[in-house]
Parts: C-alpha cells; sequence; structure tokens
C-alpha cells in the first residue's frame, strides 16, 4: 500500500475498479473514463442481472487493454471450481467472495497466475486472517449469500481502522456513487474503491442492472481520483 501522506497525495492515487461489466460497449466506457480495472462476474450463486457466462467472461476480459487489470469476480465453493473459472477466462486477477477459508485462500493464490483479491463483510472481526492470503482486501457490504452488489454503505470510520492496521492494499466497496466517492476516498483513505450498482444506467427511475452509464462512471472515476471530467 502507498505510504504516502497527506488527503489529496492519497486521493489522487486511489485506483478505480468498476464492477459488472456485461457488455463490450460498457468495458470500453469504463477504460475510456479512465477507471484502473474492469471487473466481469462469473461463477456465483447469487441470482444478479451482473453476471455473465464463462465464456462471455473470458471474451469481456480479453478486450481489457494493457495496464488496465482485468479482474474475475466469482464466489467459487472450492479452489478447483476458482481455478478452472480463471484457467478458462485468463484474468489478470481474480477477486473471490464467499466461503473459502483463508487456508483455502491460500492454496488458491498458489495456484494462480495473477494477484488474489480476497473480498470481505466491512462488519467481519476475521479480517487479518483473509488478508494473510490476499494480494489485496476488498471490504464491502455484502448481503446474506456473502455476494457484494448490495448498493450499501457500511462504516467507513471502522474500514478506516482497518486500512491503518493492515499490510495489504484494501479496496473501499458498498453503496459507492459519484456523490459520495469523494468522501469516502476521504475519510477512509484506501488504496482503491470499487463500484458496481453506483453506475448502472437509470431508466423510467430504476437502474438497470449490468448496463453502466458512460457519465456516470466518468463522474465517479472523476470523482474518486479528483480528476477533471473529460466529455
Amino acid at each position: 500500500m502507498s505510504d504516502a501522506t497527506g488527503p489529496d497525495t492519497r486521493r489522487s492515487a486511489t485506483r478505480v475498479k468498476v464492477c459488472g461489466v456485461t457488455r463490450e460497449a460498457d468495458r470500453e466506457a469504463v477504460v475510456a473514463a479512465g477507471a484502473d480495472a474492469v471487473g466481469v462476474i462469473s461463477g456465483v450463486p447469487v441470482d444478479t442481472p451482473r453476471e455473465v457466462d464463462a465464456g462471455t467472461a473470458g471474451d469481456l476480459l480479453a478486450g481489457v487493454p494493457p495496464l488496465v487489470t482485468g479482474v474475475l469476480v466469482t464466489m467459487p465453493d472450492t479452489v478447483e471450481q476458482a481455478v478452472d473459472l480463471a484457467t478458462a477466462a485468463e484474468p489478470d486477477a481474480v477477486q473471490v467472495h464467499g466461503g473459502l477459508s483463508p487456508g483455502e485462500l491460500g492454496a488458491l493464490g498458489r495456484r494462480l497466475h495473477g494477484d488474489l483479491v480476497v473480498a470481505v463483510d466491512a462488519d467481519a472481526d476475521d479480517l487479518r486472517a483473509y488478508a494473510g492470503p490476499a494480494d489485496a482486501l476488498l471490504v464491502d457490504s455484502v448481503d446474506a449469500d456473502g455476494g457484494g452488489g448490495t448498493g450499501q454503505t457500511h462504516d467507513w470510520e471502522r474500514t478506516r481502522e482497518v486500512v491503518a492496521d493492515l499490510d495489504v492494499p484494501v479496496i473501499l466497496a458498498g453503496g459507492l456513487t459519484p456523490d459520495n466517492v469523494a468522501a469516502a476516498v476521504e475519510t477512509v483513505r484506501p488504496f482503491g474503491v470499487d463500484v458496481a450498482t453506483g453506475v448502472e444506467r437509470v431508466e423510467d427511475g430504476e437502474r438497470v442492472g449490468g448496463e453502466k452509464d458512460s457519465e456516470t462512471v466518468r463522474s465517479f472515476v472523476a470523482a474518486a481520483t479528483r480528476r477533471e471530467v473529460v466529455a
């Protein structure tokens, strides 16, 4: 994790991942907005419009350009299941939600060619155990099934204590939007931020799950990184 100090320095270095990309056009919009990582969800047992099949995941990740990280987001039941999916999709990194133990995550990390991001519940008491096998820890608001994408924020002050206490990069997720991400970064000082529902297209007052709004994506990246919005 960066050891830079001061709010402006830390915020300017904040990485941004946009997750739940399901379409090629949305992937291109995310990259054009200046995001550092593109998240594609596959192999999850929960019902979500942000999931794609393994073949589509591989195609979307294959189109992520150099210097941008393509992240496979999954909820495997076993290490072998995660390895098989990662082998098929060939991501730069794998983000794991769900029930694998720290020991299983360690075994998984040793078999991956890229980094392992471990997603944890912001309210969990054993974050340090999960940080051990992780290249980065994603602190999220999760539902009863252990999945993210809830659109709900959590206690940022508590998460800031987590950031200060751990040696691995911490990525903040959960209910982030262009309107609140700057405050979240200022409060938590994370290595990076992650957004899915907060940048989705809205039609007739309802969010369209799995479809990103390019202007909202640009606004989010700008707010998270203090960049100017480029039309």
